[in-house]
């Protein structure tokens, strides 16, 4: 695709702004119960903080990896027919550190939530059941390739029609509407602030790379809009 190189930043002012605003909330939130309890000797602060960065990382990479590829063509022109195999490579640590290290500060911070404990566990299990019913979906009718933003690197992927089976039935955009509510389950399964702060952050954000990145990419990719 012929996309101009000054494409490259469209959205980002927004994209840093929002961020600005999330993550003050975010520590603001999570302050009251980082008490320095640990879980595997590393305190909860230290997940905390992990948590964020690695978070923040992954969503940085994907708009570099986007937008270098929509501009530039920069994977394919450097890794040739391994560019989505690469881009796998560096996808997939991020996204499974992303629970991991939630499911370390819950634990961490277990119990800072210390009103209705039954409710937070009814609760949080009915979250996993549209989060992995999402998953489901996602593997049996979408796919973990075309997940991975196939259509920026190939053209076949931009051929495809929409998915309107499973989860997807119900949003278009059920990776982030559904899929991200297992942080919240966590969270409340262990019953902590902090991990219910990093999940609401993790799930507003992922709607800041939706919104600042992604759609506007669908809308060149898919020809709804001219640059």
């Amino acid at each position: 695709m012929k996309v101009p190189a000054n494409y490259f930043f469209f959205g980002q002012f927004q994209h840093i702004l929002l961020l600005a605003c999330l993550l003050p909330g975010a520590i603001f939130l999570a302050f009251p119960s980082l008490d320095n309890s640990t879980w595997l000797g590393i305190t909860d602060s230290t997940w905390f903080n992990s948590l964020l960065i690695i978070v923040i990382i992954h969503q940085f990479l994907g708009w570099f990896v986007f937008r270098s590829q929509l501009c530039f063509s920069l994977f394919s022109r450097i890794f040739g027919r391994y560019d989505l195999f690469v881009w796998g490579c560096l996808f997939f640590p991020f996204l499974l550190l992303r629970p991991l290290l939630t499911l370390a500060l819950g634990l961490a911070d277990a119990g800072s939530i210390t009103e209705f404990r039954s409710l937070q566990i009814i609760v949080g299990l009915i979250l996993l059941l549209p989060a992995f019913y999402t998953l489901w979906s996602l593997h049996k009718y979408f796919g973990m390739v075309r997940a991975l933003g196939a259509d920026h690197f190939r053209e076949q992927y931009r051929q495809m029609p929409l998915v309107r089976e499973g989860a997807f039935k119900y949003s278009s955009n059920a990776m982030y509407a559904f899929v991200f509510l297992i942080f919240w389950a966590i969270a409340l399964l262990t019953g902590s602030l902090a991990a219910l702060a990093a999940a609401l952050f993790q799930h507003a954000y992922i709607w800041v790379h939706l919104y600042c990145t992604e759609e506007p990419d669908m809308r060149i990719i898919y020809g709804t809009t001219n640059i």
